[in-house]
């Protein structure tokens, strides 16, 4: 469950002799409270060895963790991230054992120690220098047991460093080799033939496939990379393991690179967040279509980048996009960005395709699109033909405007598609929209289910936790985590990584040739030969005395208003489709409408949510126009909705699909 500030205050109410009592930390005697960078730092032993944690703010479902071998605050900004992140940092000092059998018991003990308080079973190794002769002793034991591996400037090999004996001719330490051989009962000769290094006992961690990344310095004379990441990649890579290497040339060989500024440490905090974020299941929730190299390497090259988030209220509320703007910001720190926040509630694909070019495209080419509706969707009830429409017009007209634009559509949760998610079925909203972006070869995330099967593994509660569709802080967080570690795995793909240019996408051919993808708003002040209706420049339907709430930016806007029966106006048009996009209140109509002579149809504008709210709902009166143009005539007519209260059609804009 989520971490409070309970342990917090019992530290300050407990004398130090005491055990923590119910907090994460319960068993191990206190010995100190301190503060670690703005985080609360607590102190305890474990197997009579001094250890301590470090707790995060708010705990990330699951409670994941690093563990620290050695120098624990050397390189410790990607430590500072994590902990923002929901992360916990672990040490227990075995310093001076260098990774002996000895220290691996200790460390035996340290690790039962953290899942009898709830840690997650699998956890993030770090180690510096000498300490990765602690984590790959550990991991080689137990790589059930580990998430992944993150080593700086490491030694691999005891004949390496502090030996010397290699052919680098690397500074070594003829005092702690003495100290070795004491620790592990070795001669010299037994020294010299020990196969229990790093670079000796990687076949488990292979088999294991463990993700591994090396931070190396290449003046480095200590720990010569030649000698021990660079001939234990080589050998992991033979057992059909993989190991990421990120490379610097600064340092001096005295300092054994410890000088050097960390060349990412956002990259490593994405790195372990990715691969230690303590899933339930091996599925990520990200289904990566398009690498996103084009909005990555745009931000690189040029240090500008625009990124339009659209969708509805779970984007307009305040959380998860503002902790990726923040991301944007610390993944690409000399890169000025402009965000373009286009979330309106109660709007889902139908409305966010027709104001697209409004809202999002006239803003500039946008190089990244955030695109949600899963929810809206669904409570707006639109057809599995509406649904296709509009989300693919959405990605289609986005790349018509800017081909290398790169798109994500993330499904986010909603109490039903929980439901079907637990029946073993995929919600069909959920099932629709991913047909599209299949289709278009567009990147989604499946937050629905992540936040089912997170529940499900007792991770946290929804409504205690989670609390609704518009997510508490705790769910902005956990969505917050999940686009962190979709941007990252396709920006830290080796792979993907070898694009030098920004391409265009292929504009692949529509599923459905009336798809939204020229679709745009018309003003209201288009509708001609008006008899009834108005245009009102400020117009607040809550004027009218019948009450009901308002969205932000429907309200005090030109509106086409008519109010009786009878009230009409006409609309030219040459396109595939028109509508009204209106704000129906407690006194919304029904309208009759007809394309050129046609037969006249009836739409009610009256929704269930009318009652109590001027809702900003889409209505496409006809889709699937052919041919040459086309004249939209428009009536109030003299039947209404029983709970209406009245007659009105507050027109926000005319909606027409070219």
């Amino acid at each position: 469950m989520r971490n409070t500030k309970l342990v917090s205050i019992l530290l300050m109410l407990l004398t130090v002799t005491l055990p923590l009592c119910d907090s994460a930390l319960a068993q191990g005697e206190l010995t100190a409270a301190s503060e670690w960078r703005g985080y609360s730092r607590h102190d305890f032993q474990v197997d009579g060895r001094r250890c301590y944690v470090v707790a995060p703010e708010h705990t990330a479902p699951g409670k994941p963790w690093v563990w620290r071998a050695r120098f624990p605050n050397y390189h410790a900004d990607a430590d500072e991230r994590l902990l923002g992140r929901g992360f916990h940092v672990a040490y227990i000092d075995t310093d001076g054992m260098l990774g002996s059998p000895r220290a691996m018991e200790h460390w035996d003990a340290f690790y039962r120690h953290m899942l009898d308080q709830g840690f997650c079973e699998q956890v993030a190794l770090c180690g510096v220098s000498r300490g990765a002769l602690f984590v790959y002793g550990f991991a080689s034991r137990h790589p059930e047991r580990i998430a992944c591996i993150y080593a700086d400037v490491p030694v691999c090999d005891l004949k390496s460093w502090p030996g010397a004996k290699g052919d680098s001719q690397g500074r070594g330490d003829a005092n702690t080799w003495e100290s070795m051989r004491s620790e592990y009962g070795f001669t010299e000769a037994q020294a010299l033939a020990y196969r229990g290094n790093p670079i000796d006992t990687l076949a488990p961690i292979a088999k294991a496939k463990i993700p591994i990344l090396h931070v190396v310095s290449l003046n480095d004379q200590v720990v010569p990379p030649s000698e021990n990441t660079f001939l234990l990649a080589k050998r992991l890579r033979s057992l059909g393991g993989s190991l990421r290497i990120l490379e610097v040339a600064e340092g001096t060989p005295e300092s054994h690179g410890h000088h050097f500024e960390h060349p990412a440490p956002v990259q490593v905090a994405d790195f372990i967040e990715r691969h230690a974020t303590a899933l339930p299941k091996a599925f990520d929730y990200i289904v990566q279509r398009d690498p996103l190299q084009n909005c990555r390497l745009t931000f690189e090259a040029t240090k500008k980048g625009r990124v339009a988030f659209l969708g509805g209220s779970i984007t307009q509320n305040p959380g998860w996009r503002d902790e990726t703007k923040a991301y944007l910001r610390s993944r690409f720190p000399r890169t000025t960005f402009e965000f373009v926040d286009a979330g309106i509630s109660s709007t889902g694909s139908t409305p966010g395709a027709f104001r697209l070019e409004r809202d999002v495209l006239s803003q500039g080419k946008v190089d990244l699109l955030f695109e949600e509706a899963a929810v809206n969707d669904l409570h707006n009830m639109r057809s599995k033909t509406a649904m296709t429409r509009a989300m693919e017009g959405i990605i289609r007209h986005a790349r018509a405007s800017h081909p290398a634009m790169d798109i994500i559509v993330m499904h986010f949760a909603e109490p039903r598609h929980m439901s079907d998610y637990r029946a073993g079925k995929t919600p069909k909203v959920i099932a629709q929209h991913e047909a599209v972006a299949s289709h278009h070869g567009v990147t989604t995330i499946h937050l629905a289910r992540e936040v089912t099967e997170r529940i499900d593994a007792g991770q946290f509660q929804w409504k205690e936790d989670f609390r609704n569709l518009h997510p508490s802080p705790y769910g902005q967080r956990l969505y917050a985590s999940t686009i962190r570690r979709a941007l990252s795995a396709a920006w830290d793909d080796s792979h993907a990584n070898t694009k030098a240019a920004v391409l265009p996408h292929a504009q692949r051919a529509p599923i459905d040739a009336f798809s939204y993808d020229k679709a745009r708003l018309l003003p209201p002040s288009a509708a001609a030969k008006r008899r009834g209706f108005e245009v009102m420049q400020r117009c607040d339907p809550r004027e009218s005395g019948i009450g009901g709430g308002v969205r932000d930016g429907f309200v005090n806007i030109p509106m086409l208003v008519g109010t009786a029966p009878g009230d009409t106006f006409e609309l030219s048009i040459e396109g595939r489709a028109v509508g009204l996009f209106v704000a129906a209140g407690p006194d919304a109509g029904t309208i009759e409408y007809r394309i050129d002579d046609g037969p006249w149809k009836t739409r009610d504008l009256f929704t269930k949510w009318s009652r109590g709210l001027h809702i900003p709902w889409a209505y496409v009166l006809e889709a699937e126009l052919t041919g040459g143009p086309h004249l939209l005539a428009v009536r109030i007519a003299e039947a209404k909705h029983a709970a209406s209260k009245g007659h009105a059609c507050r027109i926000v804009n005319l909606m027409l699909n070219e």
